[in-house]
């Protein structure tokens, strides 16, 4: 699982590096070193990189031209009782595309359950190595509350534990309203909102351990919610064995930023390769690129936007793939049908979050 079997020297010289860096989106400079001569990028809203798309394969436009002829080494795979358009490359087996999978209410629905759910002990994030376990993040920041590191003062809680309530978490770190803080004893503190902005990725189902890059079966877990164990059971048949279904074990949740991108890497640790990896795009569109079994071939850069699904099953599973860029801000036509069904006041914050961040939830059969 994310996989880098080149040294850092060798991949900046490789034929994926070079697709990464021509659509990858540059942070602009600071104002100090800020350069007159770089712009804002074409339909994307940053500096750097490229903004020639025209090599980006749009699935979505292939199947808007209904019948008309494909282009090279791109075919319909649809299957038998298989209700959705499947596309996949011919020099590519084990891939498939799915566009527009998820309707827009789905969409949504995931979006809620990747920021309020998915982040819920004993499902562990980014953030657990740093504040432990986090319990109630997205109602935090919703009530603009702080998470605030406990300091003892004579055996004495400097934040009192009745000031917290039921938001209090064991050990280092607290929610509390900014008023519980004393300005002259302001102990180390973080906005609740900030650090769902700093979510990354979260793990669902059996728990990966991202040091030993193995899934470590000890930690506390719960299984795959069932509702979607059941979507990832429906949306992986056009990958599936004949005769077998699949069965959803574990599930990392990544969280993107405006600038973020997901370096090459190959998804290796699951056991039985036949079985696809589920992967469902929410939010803001990105380039994703998938390139072959070494990082000296080429990648095709392909778009993935709301609510398509891709499948890697088999060979595709030793393919190198990344994530290289993601839209925000200039274009927003994507996620439309989004902002529209997120417009009530409760969903405010989700609506914030999604203008300019991407949610993909991978779905997975360890065993």
């Amino acid at each position: 699982m994310y996989a880098e079997t080149e040294p850092g020297g060798a991949a900046e010289r490789t034929a994926f590096r070079r697709a990464e860096k021509q659509y990858k989106l540059y942070k602009p400079p600071s104002r100090k070193g800020r350069s007159k001569s770089r712009g804002k990028q074409a339909g994307g809203g940053g500096f750097g990189g490229g903004g020639d798309l025209s090599a980006v394969v749009d699935f979505h436009a292939l199947l808007a031209a209904g019948e008309g002829e494909l282009p090279a080494g791109i075919r319909r795979c649809d299957r038998a009782g298989f209700h959705l358009p499947v596309f996949c490359f011919l020099d590519r087996p084990g891939f498939y595309f799915i566009p527009g999978a998820l309707s827009t209410e789905e969409q949504c629905y995931w979006i809620r359950e990747s920021l309020k759910t998915f982040p819920q002990p004993p499902n562990r994030t980014n953030l657990t190595a740093t504040y432990g376990p986090i319990s109630d993040l997205f109602i935090a920041a919703k009530n603009q509350k702080i998470l605030v590191e406990v300091q003892s003062s004579n055996g004495q809680e400097r934040i009192e534990q009745n000031n917290v309530g039921e938001n209090a978490h064991p050990g280092k770190f607290k929610f509390v309203d900014g008023s519980e803080i004393q300005k002259e004893e302001r102990p180390k503190s973080t906005m609740a909102a900030a650090l769902v902005r700093k979510l990354r990725w979260s793990t669902l189902g059996l728990q990966f351990d991202w040091s030993k890059r193995n899934y470590d079966v000890s930690l506390p877990h719960n299984k795959i919610p069932d509702d979607l164990a059941t979507l990832a059971k429906k949306m992986a048949v056009p990958a599936m064995p004949s005769g077998e279904e699949f069965t959803a074990e574990a599930a990392i949740v990544n969280y993107y930023g405006p600038s973020d991108m997901l370096g090459g890497h190959v998804d290796d640790m699951e056991a039985d390769w036949t079985k696809p990896i589920v992967s469902i795009s929410l939010g803001c569109k990105c380039i994703f690129l998938l390139g072959g079994k070494t990082r000296d071939e080429a990648p095709t850069p392909m778009f993935l936007r709301s609510g398509d699904i891709v499948l890697m099953a088999g060979e595709a599973r030793e393919r190198f793939h990344g994530v290289p860029r993601i839209f925000t801000e200039g274009d927003q036509q994507d996620i439309s049908g989004l902002v529209s069904e997120l417009s009530d006041d409760d969903d405010r914050f989700i609506l914030d979050y999604i203008h300019n961040s991407r949610i993909n939830i991978n779905i997975r059969q360890v065993y």
